[in-house]
């Protein structure tokens, strides 16, 4: 929004105007709209008026920009490109093209990767991985091609996100076709470092987090400042208070932590991450996560400001358009109710707020017409918690039905239940307690079996009578009941499998007839309890701050993908450069059974069977040696478990600059990322527990919240006004409306 575009329209009226007369088109098909629209005009462009505002309202609903071709032909191919198919399709394609990295050489495909144990792994033929490869990017050629044409040329130069699309698909394409001159036996491959490219391409939210945390960078440098400031500190007092003597008694500490000023560095940004130093664990580590969230919060809402922008400026185009499909109204500035309903008719959209924008549209049918501040109000309905609604109870004409629905439909009767369950979790930790001494031989699971069958007989009685009480369709209506239905089932096979195999009570003398069978009545015994343990998570939607956090870890896959996707593409881009530095450097002794008989020199100078190091520790199945157990050592060091003994293998392996390497990592993803995902899991959280703490328990289970990232920020972004929207609905470049004041 540029500030000199703004168009002071305080209590005037502007209308667009066409470059001649009346409503027409361009010579490219564009449309062109004016004040006064032909009532002459053909039918043609009466449907081209409605397919244009129904394609700009599902680019509102989408936050997606409108800056494309409006003709009838590109509009087509437009919603075609959006399609639920071809997306899926496109996704598809972006998962294969990453996955090939588990495929291509060094292949993950293999038993383990303990390299004390690995076989050689199967090595796909030359060709074979590249087939699928160049498949997928000539589907990127054309989809950049698509997005091209539908945006135009003028729109593409200004683009950086398509010309680095076209710069990256080049070089993938140069980067191929050096492979298949060289036999596939290229010791680099560039292509599979930028793949993940492909990825952020295709998520606008992907782009607009990406960009947030480039600018959150510069903003956090005073932090890392402060944080090396700390650590340089520190180790310049510890080789003070450290230092080498005479005294070969009095130089552990110098040998271990304080050799040298790298090792002393490394030393102390261990202890950093470590329990034992709570200074950096609940003080500085906090500060830093404080800072670097309160830095990209503040760029993330003026991303989410321009999404919201664009929503409004859709719908406003949208409004814009269809006035050009009555001459008569366009002066008044309103549209016909009729068309409003036509084109939502035609909108790609949730049923749901379909149904409920029509509503919305129909309250105004007795006046025949809306004025735009109507039509925006419309798809506030957007922005609205969805209501589920079960079906209604099915209806008996006998009083002691009736009588027997209302107490099995009743609340009350699902807290009996519950308090059911838990007597059955209770029996099962009795006997599990009594019986925590005795071998299997010695334990009589027959009485555990009689106890737990009367409990199945219970669980069978309540699934019935809730079927009796809501009907088959409001049974399944509810989504614990489909839970508590389909392992209640799956506890009575099992039930009736272990009295049909071991036809309790049991014969005299036979306590046990394990050996005789596959499973013995012990391990049947203990899967029916982990069911029945299971089963008793169905308390969850009966208590309002356990129903919150757990649609809140769901909804967290649903509307977070795109910070766990900029994860995905670290963890990529990481994975790829370990090995590219570090794989098979770390190589096992021939004979691993005789250490015990061999000295270190005889075995490698690297080699360390020191208390706590990776020999001694037995993390051989962690190394860089193929993309698969890269990734599992890149979340190890995430979540910081032992990591300095990985950093101090690969530094005694290969060499001191290595710890770079492993420090950034650890950077990026345990301060930054897993810090910064946890913020965003907090503002979600909030979020819904402020919108739900007047609901009841059954409004909880009923209200399925909306919570993208644009409605959790929403009380803090500013509306855009209408000055704004006419500035940049101005400036499409396809559209092409001129405005008057009047």
């Amino acid at each position: 929004m540029e500030s000199d575009c703004l168009l002071a329209a305080s209590g005037r009226h502007a209308a667009a105007t066409l470059y001649g007369t009346g409503s027409a088109k361009d010579d490219t098909g564009e449309l062109l709209c004016s004040s006064g629209c032909d009532s002459r005009s053909e039918q043609t462009d009466e449907e081209l008026y409605i397919q244009q505002a129904a394609v700009l309202i599902e680019d509102a609903i989408q936050y997606r920009s409108i800056n494309h071709r409006v003709d009838a032909n590109s509009l087509c191919l437009y919603r075609w490109y959006y399609s639920r198919i071809f997306q899926w399709g496109f996704g598809l394609t972006i998962a294969g093209v990453l996955l090939l990295a588990f495929v291509e050489r060094p292949s993950s495909l293999s038993v383990t990767s303990d390299s004390r144990y690995r076989l050689p792994s199967w090595e796909p033929p030359c060709g074979f991985t590249e087939s699928i490869e160049i498949v997928c990017l000539i589907i990127f050629i054309l989809d950049l091609a698509v997005k091209s044409y539908l945006i135009g040329w003028e729109e593409f130069r200004k683009n950086k996100w398509l010309i680095s699309y076209t710069v990256v698909i080049s070089v993938s394409i140069i980067d191929w076709v050096l492979s298949i001159s060289m036999a596939c036996d290229e010791k680099l491959r560039v292509r599979r470092l930028i793949r993940p490219f492909f990825l952020l391409q295709n998520s606008s939210l992907m782009k607009k987090t990406l960009k947030c945390i480039k600018r959150t960078l510069p903003e956090i440098a005073s932090v890392i400042l402060l944080l090396a400031l700390h650590l340089c500190l520190f180790t310049m007092i510890g080789m003070l208070l450290f230092p080498k003597t005479e005294d070969p008694v009095k130089n552990e500490e110098w040998k271990v932590y304080f050799r040298n000023l790298p090792t002393s560095l490394t030393s102390l940004l261990v202890l950093l991450t470590t329990a034992n130093n709570p200074d950096g664990t609940y003080c500085l580590m906090n500060l830093v996560t404080a800072i670097i969230y309160n830095q990209f919060r503040g760029y993330l809402l003026m991303s989410v400001q321009t999404s919201i922008i664009r929503r409004r400026l859709g719908i406003r185009a949208a409004f814009q358009v269809l006035i050009c499909h009555e001459a008569e109204n366009a002066a008044e500035d309103r549209v016909p109710v009729d068309v409003v309903l036509q084109v939502m008719s035609r909108v790609q959209m949730q049923s749901y707020y379909r149904a409920a924008i029509t509503a919305e549209a129909r309250q105004y049918e007795p006046e025949g017409f809306m004025d735009r501040e109507q039509f925006r109000k419309m798809f506030d309905e957007l922005d609205k918690d969805r209501i589920k609604e079960h079906p209604p109870l099915p209806e008996y004409n006998n009083v002691v039905l009736q009588k027997m629905q209302l107490v099995f439909s009743h609340y009350y009767f699902t807290i009996l239940g519950n308090a059911v369950a838990l007597a059955n979790v209770v029996c099962i930790c009795t006997v599990l307690v009594l019986n925590s001494e005795k071998s299997i031989a010695e334990r009589d699971n027959h009485y555990m079996e009689i106890i737990n069958l009367c409990f199945i007989i219970y669980y069978l009685f309540e699934m019935a009578v809730k079927i009796f009480a809501f009907g088959w369709k409001g049974y399944l209506s509810y989504r614990n009941n489909i839970f508590d239905g389909f392992l209640t089932v799956l506890l009575l096979v099992l039930q009736i499998t272990i009295y049909a195999t071991y036809r309790l009570p049991h014969t005299h003398g036979v306590r046990d007839p394990s050996f005789k069978r596959m499973f013995s009545l012990w391990e049947m015994v203990r899967f029916v309890n982990m069911l029945i343990v299971f089963r008793f998570l169905r308390i969850i939607p009966d208590i309002k701050l356990m129903a919150l956090v757990a649609s809140t870890l769901l909804d967290l896959v649903k509307n977070l993908r795109a910070f766990a996707g900029i994860l995905v593409v670290v963890y990529y881009v990481f994975a790829v450069f370990g090995i590219w530095l570090f794989e098979g450097v770390i190589k096992p002794p021939a004979h691993m059974s005789v250490l015990s008989n061999t000295t270190m020199e005889n075995i490698t100078s690297n080699f360390s069977i020191e208390c706590g190091t990776y020999e001694q520790l037995g993390y051989w199945p962690n190394n860089f040696d193929d993309f698969a157990a890269s990734i599992i050592l890149l979340y190890d060091i995430m979540i910081i478990n032992n990591w300095q003994v990985f950093m101090d293998a690969y530094s005694r392996y290969t060499s001191e600059w290595s710890k770079i390497y492993f420090v950034c990592w650890w950077f990026t993803s345990s301060v930054m990322w897993v810090n910064l995902f946890m913020a965003l899991i907090l503002e979600n959280f909030t979020y819904k527990w402020d919108r739900s703490h007047s609901c009841s328990v059954t409004d909880v289970e009923r209200i399925r919240y909306e919570t993208s990232v644009q409605l959790i920020f929403k009380e803090q972004i500013k509306e855009p006004t209408e000055e704004e929207l006419l500035c940049q609905l101005q400036q499409h470049p396809h559209l092409h409306l001129h405005w008057e004041h009047t």
